[in-house]
């Protein structure tokens, strides 16, 4: 296939190979319609006369189009065009997990736990709504924005479409040999609880950066998954906390019923990372550094009990001004701070100066309404415009707000008050009102006052509220009920 001068169903201009599996190709397209890039995946040529993988196509496409969530993908068309079977998707522009690992090895446990809680949240979002995905890999988590997105749901099992059977032939062992589950190993059908297996061992690679059960093909990786006992993570990563650890294991226990459900899994995924300590813990701690002992000189004994009450005599001198110092220091610290230590935490004055709603984005969104977010009144908001879906129309990746701290601050925190719950947000910052600008929290659903823990490695001006998922509302306009709205923004550093 020509890339480049390649149109599919006279719309989409393919632009690059971006991956390519044993059932179907990616491409980066460009959206002639709407002036977007997307991703395209086209089933193979080979495939397109079989009844059975152009099901199975159609099954990813109908399963995953059921499923509005800010960490799965979504789908924006399918159909057939010029004999080519083809899923259109939104283009995530970033790089898959594996390749994250890859590149930097071992992620810190923070990270891992955070990725870990998206990627669950996305899988039991699916199992509510009767979709197994059957191939949980870190090739199928692309990172963007320092968010997780769950793709290719191309073996998915989905119940609601009375789809209970596998599309391939009997024992077929469908999955990916590094992280499938014992049961698939086995060719068994797989079921939520084999989801949470495959995510343990995501994790488990996340934590030491290596798969749980290395093996030379996949087929002695799928036997070694279903046979060997479960590996011991602490012995890969000893800095790896033990409840992290125990719940990872019990995981990947073999038998399906001794693994925790996916909402259980999470719960625990959340409790371990609330268990940390702060991100910044490690550089205010101050350790004493061990002082090497000089060599002791051979003296004789009369010599070393002569200088005894000499060293004494040096001590106490020592510990007389040292305690005079302090004393004085003390009286002045009295008398100069009598209302007691500072705050721990500061609040800083923060202006609404503008929306950002950057490319594929018009770069407007409700610019009137800006000044209404940190006005000091909650009876006024800014809110985003109205989409006809959570996420903004599959039109853009999100909108935010753009803040203006006066001058560059180490934010440590940031609550936003909101008349409208259950949008989707996270906190980033840069040093110019139009960009860039680069994740400094995790992402969170919003309640009425929702506080963003800030991890900012440099002092920043300029802090944006990035809204990555609408929720419905009573806008009055039934056609486009998705909004977001912010009331007020308040800050604090340390």
């Amino acid at each position: 296939m020509d890339v480049g001068s390649e149109v599919i169903a006279g719309r989409y201009e393919l632009e690059e190979l971006t991956g390519s599996g044993g059932m179907s190709r990616v491409y980066r397209a460009r959206d002639n319609q709407l002036g977007r890039l997307v991703a395209v995946k086209i089933l193979h040529e080979r495939f397109a006369d079989d009844p059975d993988y152009v099901e199975r196509f159609r099954r990813e496409a109908l399963a995953v189009a059921r499923l509005n969530h800010p960490n799965i993908v979504t789908v924006i068309d399918r159909g057939e065009a010029d004999g080519l079977q083809y899923i259109v998707f939104e283009h995530v522009e970033g790089e898959d997990l594996k390749h994250l690992i890859v590149r930097t090895g071992p992620l810190p446990v923070r990270r891992a736990l955070e990725l870990g809680v998206q990627i669950g949240r996305a899988l039991s979002f699916a199992h509510t709504n009767g979709v197994v995905h059957r191939d949980v890999k870190p090739q199928n988590v692309l990172i963007r924005d320092g968010s997780a997105k769950v793709t290719d749901f191309g073996i998915a099992r989905a119940n609601h479409l009375s789809l209970d059977t596998d599309t391939t032939d009997s024992g077929t062992v469908l999955g990916t040999g590094d992280y499938i589950s014992p049961e698939q190993a086995r060719g068994e059908r797989a079921t939520e609880r084999s989801d949470v297996y495959s995510l343990g061992a995501l994790l488990y690679e996340a934590l030491t950066g290596d798969v749980p059960f290395p093996a030379e093909s996949a087929v002695a990786a799928a036997l070694r998954h279903a046979t060997d006992p479960v590996p011991d993570l602490l012995a890969a990563r000893p800095d790896v906390p033990v409840r992290v650890a125990n719940v990872i294991e019990r995981a990947l226990e073999k038998d399906p019923g001794d693994r925790p459900a996916m909402d259980a899994f999470v719960d625990e995924l959340v409790a371990c990372r609330n268990e940390l300590p702060a991100a910044d813990a490690a550089q205010t701690m101050i350790l004493s550094e061990p002082v090497a002992r000089a060599p002791e000189r051979p003296v004789g004994r009369s010599r070393r009990r002569g200088r005894i009450p000499l060293l004494l005599l040096l001590l106490a001198v020592l510990a007389a001004i040292a305690g005079g110092a302090y004393y004085l220091w003390h009286r002045d610290s009295d008398s100069s701070s009598a209302e007691g230590p500072p705050p721990a935490a500061a609040p800083v004055h923060l202006r609404a100066v503008s929306a950002y709603d950057p490319p594929p984005g018009d770069g407007v969104e409700r610019n009137d309404l800006v000044p209404d977010a940190t006005d000091g009144s909650t009876s006024t908001a800014w809110q985003t415009e109205r989409y006809t879906t959570a996420a903004f129309g599959n039109l853009k990746r999100g909108v935010g707000l753009v803040l203006d701290a006066g001058s560059p601050v180490q934010l440590s925190s940031l609550t936003v008050t909101s008349g409208t719950t259950g949008f989707v947000a996270l906190i980033k910052a840069g040093s110019s009102p139009g960009g860039p600008f680069e994740p400094v929290s995790s992402e969170q659903t919003a309640g009425e006052k929702t506080t963003f823990t800030l991890h900012v490695p440099e002092k920043e001006r300029y802090y944006v509220v990035w809204i990555t998922q609408l929720v419905s509302s009573d806008t009055g306009d039934p056609s486009k009920p998705f909004i977001a709205q912010i009331a007020e923004v308040t800050a604090s550093r340390s």
